[in-house]
């Protein structure tokens, strides 16, 4: 056979062969398409399935940082836990009063409500002076109190969590994203949570008039949204936050938003989650962000 007979023989061999290899090739299966990842404005964040723990978005989520008012879910964790009547009565003394912000309240000293009208308020509408009358009077007082609710950090796994009192009014009541979520998940099988954190408007009487209190966070009076838990927290330090546990698209999704600048950041964060987890439904990408 001459070299040149040789070659072409060769040559038709390779071919016969790549053909059925491309033949037997399984057919190329086409990708869906990706959504763009959610561009969050708040500093530290953190979204998991709640059902699952499946992480889908993160960032700083272990970076410790003051939590403000978002404190006053542990506070109520512990005052339930307590089992203390709901229906006994509570005043507001001096000892309520805020000297280290200096904010103020519409619940002036002397104001007499039950241990579950002061809970409805620390919860709904980030009533300072409630929640701490609601430690001051728990078993054993403040100093008993504050334990219980580093005990109960320790419990949930919380371990970049640390409370000095009630209310979130300190910068040393600090947390991380990830023990946030913690704190949601543990919040959400509480009843008495769901439903004091979740109401839009109540009213009480303050000395010899009602007084209407609205809830901090205005997604719970938004019919798009399935609010089950919600806490919104705000000082200097901590700038504006906002943690939630929600149904989105079936399925039970916990939000931590840690330091938003903007007075309605925090908000608009929430809404672009819950539009990016509608957009890709079973697809959403786990991302991280450092």
């Amino acid at each position: 056979m001459t070299p040149h007979r040789a070659r072409r023989l060769i040559g038709g061999l390779l071919a016969l062969m790549l053909t059925a290899s491309v033949q037997a090739a399984p057919p190329t299966k086409t990708h869906s398409r990706q959504v763009p990842d959610v561009a969050l404005r708040s500093r530290a964040a953190m979204v998991v399935r709640a059902d699952t723990g499946a992480v889908l978005y993160s960032k700083n989520a272990d970076q410790p940082l003051p939590i403000a008012s978002i404190t006053k879910l542990m506070t109520a964790m512990v005052v339930l836990d307590a089992r203390q009547p709901m229906d006994e009565p509570i005043d507001i003394t001096d000892a309520e009063i805020d000297r280290l912000r200096r904010t103020t309240s519409r619940l002036a000293v002397g104001t007499c409500l039950t241990r579950g009208e002061l809970l409805r308020l620390a919860l709904m509408a980030s009533e300072n002076r409630a929640a701490a009358a609601l430690l001051r009077s728990y078993p054993g007082g403040k100093a008993a109190g504050v334990a219980a609710m580093n005990r109960k950090a320790r419990a949930l796994g919380m371990t970049q969590t640390h409370f000095v009192e009630a209310t979130g009014l300190s910068g040393d009541n600090q947390s991380s994203p990830a023990d946030l979520v913690r704190l949601v998940r543990a919040a959400s099988g509480y009843s008495t949570i769901h439903a004091y954190s979740t109401t839009g408007e109540y009213t009480v009487k303050v000395g010899r008039h009602l007084t209407q209190f609205r809830n901090t966070n205005p997604l719970v009076r938004n019919p798009q949204w399935d609010i089950d838990v919600t806490k919104t927290g705000y000082h200097n330090e901590a700038g504006r936050c906002l943690v939630m546990q929600a149904t989105i698209t079936g399925k039970p999704v916990v939000m931590v938003l840690m330091d938003s600048v903007g007075s309605q950041t925090r908000v608009g964060d929430a809404n672009r989650v819950r539009r990016w987890i509608e957009a890709s439904a079973d697809q959403v990408q786990v991302t991280a962000r450092r």
